[in-house]
């Protein structure tokens, strides 16, 4: 740009016209640079906002009113207590509770702005069949369809039909399961599709850019990480295998980039936990390795920045402490930045992109337990 200028200086006298030209030219171009650069000059900073009113220790979910809804969870205690954060306010209010305390649950925003709570476990240590819908226009939960294998510890992903598709998981007796189910939202039931070529929980699953779902890592026992992956296609209803993992791991985040390439980093296996991060192309159906996270951990969140890059927060460092980290990913490089910490070392957390770039850190594990309600709003700072 430097050099642009110059050429400009040089033909001033000359060529008035011209010059005034190029010179708006070079504001548009450095104006459109400025835009492309994925985390150049930023960093987040994090405060505090509201509280919830208890500890829930479950997922949290953006409406389509920019209002953010937690249910259920409470650990070995489930609770049936539900709320709602209002940004423009900053605070949390209560909204109608859960019919049933569940905790260990997925929650997926659906294209008519409902909510769909599928599986988790109850008082009884049962796994839930039944699921619920939240209607954010009345504030209730209503009863939907039933799920055939009751379940916890699975992965619940939204499809571009506007299906839900819920997948392995902890059944009863505590086993991983194979099976798969859709739901679908205009008749308000489950059917099963193709189960998983491998029994999994703790794994992660990806809606890719051409529709469909991949699902990488996970634990088969009760400390055996897997490293195979397999892609779900909603077209046939089946399960293929592709390139696994460099190395087995759950607990991990899997996003996906702007590029329709995923991201999967950190996260723990059978040889400790994991600074490693590696990157899917759907293209190929190959691994390669990118830059490794600053620190080892895992139950971590990661959330794709409106600029491209990730913004990774918390989770677990050895030895079993609660992280305050936060770093941000650049996928033109492949490179890691520590961004300002976070207040409160948690993790199992939900990290929320809001409005103007914002990130609602929601919830998760801390140490001691009663500082999870703390919520924290990251704001973007150059």
């Amino acid at each position: 740009m430097k050099t642009l200028h110059c050429l400009i200086a040089g033909l001033r006298s000359a060529f008035p016209n011209v010059v005034k030209r190029i010179a708006i030219h070079s504001v548009v171009v450095a104006a459109a640079l400025a835009l492309v650069q994925p985390c150049a000059g930023f960093e987040y900073k994090f405060r505090e906002t509201d509280s919830t009113a208890v500890v829930h220790g479950a997922p949290a979910t953006l409406l389509a009113s920019g209002q953010v809804l937690i249910a259920g969870g409470g650990g070995n205690d489930p609770i049936a207590d539900a709320e709602l954060y209002t940004p423009s306010s900053g605070t949390w209010s209560a909204t109608d509770s859960l019919p049933a305390a569940r905790t260990a649950h997925s929650a997926t925003l659906l294209p008519n702005g409902q909510v769909l709570v599928a599986g988790g476990v109850g008082s009884d240590f049962g796994r839930f069949k039944t699921t619920q819908l939240y209607d954010p226009t009345t504030g209730t939960w209503s009863a939907t369809g039933n799920l055939a294998k009751g379940r916890t510890s699975h992965t619940a992903t939204l499809l571009n039909d506007g299906g839900v598709l819920v997948a392995g998981g902890l059944g009863d007796a505590i086993v991983n399961i194979r099976s798969a189910e859709l739901y679908d939202p205009v008749t308000g039931s489950w059917t099963t599709t193709g189960d998983l070529k491998g029994a999994r929980s703790l794994h992660s699953a990806t809606l890719l850019s051409d529709g469909r779902v991949l699902v990488a890592g996970g634990i088969t026992g009760s400390s055996n990480s897997i490293a195979s992956v397999e892609i779900y296609d909603p077209a046939s209803g089946t399960w293929s295998t592709t390139t696994p993992l460099p190395e087995g791991r759950y607990l991990h985040s899997a996003t996906l980039l702007q590029n329709g390439m995923v991201l999967v980093a950190g996260g723990t296996g059978d040889s400790g936990d994991l600074d490693s991060a590696d990157l899917y192309d759907p293209a190929s159906g190959t691994w390669s390795p990118t830059g490794a996270p600053p620190v080892q951990v895992y139950a971590h969140a990661a959330t794709l920045l409106p600029n491209g890059a990730v913004l990774v927060t918390g989770g677990t460092v050895s030895p079993a402490a609660f992280s305050t980290h936060a770093e941000i990913y650049d996928p033109r490089n492949g490179t890691w930045t520590a961004t300002g910490s976070l207040n409160v070392g948690r993790r199992g957390h939900t990290s929320i992109l809001m409005r103007k770039g914002r990130v609602l850190i929601v919830d998760g594990s801390t140490f001691p337990e009663s500082e999870s309600v703390r919520t924290e709003l990251g704001v973007r700072r150059r």
